[in-house]
């Protein structure tokens, strides 16, 4: 069957995302038509899309005959009866439940009984959507990413009544337009905008603590492959929208304390300090603003020896960094002896101290094992580049003498140390346990599987890494000991564990 045949599109909503929406269908060979119910608003639309395509005819990003027909098979409409002959139609109107359910009623109404309902929704229940409609299986949603153009990924999300074939259909659709589809089950946030939020969520903990400035926790971030940090990209987002999703993930969670918004952003977004929208966010933005610098650096002399404990341990990552480590401190004329069999991965000089976080807090470890010069360093998931960002903290019995070393240590690795302040688990290290925490419920919930989990958030949201990967590089039994410690910090109900999780490590005197 030639692309003519297919049946047609119809997309009702001709914001950002509806035009988005309708030039991928059409840049596949679908004829569309796009509805919206302001007056000239989808003709308007056409326009301006057709200016967009002659701009990446001009980049040499498309024909011009190219461009020409993708124009050509979008045709505005004044009613949706109009579109009665529709195979398939994708609401992108306004994130409001009422609304939504209002506008399918009335297209169950106008099209075949066999065309699709598809919900570009980026958090409302498909279940909800369905509710009252005479065939409630044929409702699915199809929510791409901004801009719809440029991001592969759509999630294709299942209700309850969601008939199997519907979305499989979808699936093979969004496939066709040059999407790569991931199935979800319709819960709170999805996939991405589910699994995203410790990213945000734990920075946040951390300047609520005072632990160290935005430009400090993005550029530990950013040295863990992320493109950008947590702050910068809460200012790109806009700290209302972010907020806003936040609270919605937190209310259709029954207030589960792992989605609970923030003091911080509460605050800004009160203040009116939006991000770049407003000009100023964690960061001022406008012509002549510098970016923000970072503290200098400590400065110490290296030890003549150091005795490296936990060589091979803590997964392919650390190992990795750990080898690079060594090689540095030998070749910078450090004598370095091995330890293979440890309890705790780092280097000691003279019985001090420098270990990679396990969760605790560098006062708790230096109680813990009775070692008063204990400084802790995160967690190294990435290749990390020269001149990457490192965080590390010291016990409040550890002399500056120590830190100052200890970050000449750190150093010598490749890395620009950042000191936090004392804070558990660190920036890194805690932020990429939650998120893999965040997508085992997911896959224990039947929400996705890990491959799904490991695609959306690549593709959604630009990780580095999918949560399982992550998990894959790191150590499953360091993940669930971290996570633990944290709870053991804070005492509440947001570090808890996932079953998924917690059943997948060794248990005490089990064969590993």
């Amino acid at each position: 069957m030639n692309q003519s045949q297919l049946p047609s599109v119809l997309v009702v909503g001709a914001g950002i995302m509806g035009a988005g929406i309708a030039q991928v269908a059409a840049q596949a060979g679908r004829r569309v038509m796009l509805f919206d119910a302001r007056e000239g608003a989808a003709a308007a639309a056409r326009d301006k899309l057709g200016q967009t395509l002659q701009g990446l005819v001009a980049k040499g990003k498309l024909t011009g005959d190219a461009a020409d027909a993708t124009l050509a098979r979008i045709a505005p409409v004044a009613r949706l009866e109009d579109a009665a002959d529709a195979g398939l139609v994708v609401e992108a109107i306004v994130e409001n439940l009422e609304a939504k359910r209002t506008l399918l009623l009335q297209l169950e109404a106008c099209v075949s009984p066999d065309a699709v309902l598809a919900s570009n929704t980026s958090s409302i229940s498909i279940t909800a959507l369905a509710n009252g409609l005479k065939a409630p299986g044929r409702v699915v949603g199809m929510h791409f990413f901004n801009p719809v153009p440029l991001m592969k990924l759509v999630e294709v999300v299942s209700g309850l009544q969601t008939d199997a074939a519907v979305a499989e259909q979808v699936f093979k659709l969004a496939t066709s337009w040059g999407k790569t589809a991931v199935h979800t089950r319709s819960t709170p946030g999805f996939i991405v905008n589910r699994i995203a939020r410790p990213y945000y969520a734990e920075t946040l903990a951390l300047l609520l603590e005072r632990a160290a400035e935005p430009a400090v926790l993005d550029a530990c971030l950013r040295g863990a492959g992320f493109r950008m940090g947590p702050c910068e990209l809460m200012d790109l987002i806009g700290h209302d929208t972010n907020f806003s999703v936040t609270e919605s993930v937190y209310q259709a969670n029954f207030y589960d304390k792992r989605f609970q918004p923030s003091l911080v952003q509460r605050e800004m977004v009160d203040g009116g300090l939006l991000g770049r929208k407003s000009g100023r966010g964690f960061f001022a933005y406008g012509d002549g603003v510098a970016a923000p610098a970072l503290p200098a650096a400590r400065h110490g002399a290296l030890p003549a020896t150091v005795r490296w404990h936990g060589a091979g341990q803590g997964g392919s990552a650390m190992a990795a960094f750990g080898q690079r480590w060594r090689d540095a401190l030998s070749a910078a004329g450090v004598a370095v002896e091995q330890v293979m069999a440890s309890e705790w991965i780092g280097l000691e000089s003279e019985g001090r101290r420098l270990a990679l976080t396990d969760g605790r807090s560098a006062t708790q470890r230096a109680a813990d094992e009775a070692c008063a010069e204990m400084v802790v360093f995160d967690l190294p998931i990435a290749e990390l580049p020269a001149g990457a960002s490192l965080a590390y903290a010291g016990a409040a019995s550890a002399h500056n003498a120590w830190l100052d070393q200890a970050a000449a240590l750190l150093a010598c690795a490749g890395v620009q140390p950042q000191q936090l302040d004392d804070a558990p688990g660190l920036a890194v290290a805690r932020t990429v346990a939650m998120l893999i925490n965040e997508a085992a419920d997911a896959v224990q919930q039947g929400v996705c599987n890990a491959e799904g989990a490991d695609l959306a958030m690549k593709l959604g949201v630009n990780y580095p890494a999918g949560p399982f990967e992550w998990l894959a590089r790191w150590d499953g039994a360091a993940v669930v000991e971290l996570i633990d410690q944290l709870d053991r910090f804070y005492r509440g109900e947001r570090y808890r564990v996932s079953p998924w999780l917690r059943r997948r490590q060794p248990r005490p005197g089990s064969a590993r």
